[in-house]
């Protein structure tokens, strides 16, 4: 199992715009402060991330396809808001009186805050490539930048919170 999972990872021809890594990276941080009882606008964050991330994956995953779609990722993005959002609150998870901060939802609010900066780490590492002639400056850039802009709304959002 350990040499196929080698040859799997080894053999990669090409990476898209946002990987499956940092997809699993979004959705571990989910599972994570879910397990430690962070509030619901730290958890929201995480979700909007690993939305914003699904979205984009699809979205290569049908350029990749060569699928006619037209607007991709606008269509993939709102196509997993629709996936997690409507589910949240017929399970009664959103829309709750009492779970609010500055008068909106927590989840909602994180969500689209998470989805917000993944969305500027998205541009942030395609500026940075184009500021290096294509290149990145460090090895996952493209999946430390918005995990880490992510991580840094969790602990500010955190801080609010608690």
């Amino acid at each position: 199992m350990l040499i196929g999972l080698f040859f799997f990872f080894t053999s990669a021809s090409q990476v898209y715009a946002v990987c499956p890594l940092c997809t699993i990276a979004v959705g571990a941080g989910l599972g994570v402060s879910r397990w430690l009882g962070i509030d619901d606008t730290v958890t929201g964050i995480w979700i909007g991330g690993i939305i914003f991330s699904s979205g984009l994956w699809l979205a290569d995953w049908l350029e990749k396809k060569k699928w006619r779609v037209p607007y991709k990722k606008i269509v993939s993005i709102i196509l997993f808001f629709l996936f997690v959002i409507p589910p949240l609150y017929w399970g009664n998870m959103i829309g709750l009186p009492e779970n609010t901060l500055w008068g909106t939802d927590k989840i909602l609010l994180g969500t689209l805050a998470g989805s917000t900066l993944f969305l500027i780490g998205v541009w942030l590492d395609q500026f940075l490539r184009a500021t290096n002639k294509g290149k990145v400056y460090m090895f996952y850039q493209k999946v430390i930048i918005p995990v880490l802009l992510l991580s840094l709304a969790s602990f500010v959002f955190y801080r609010i919170t608690s």
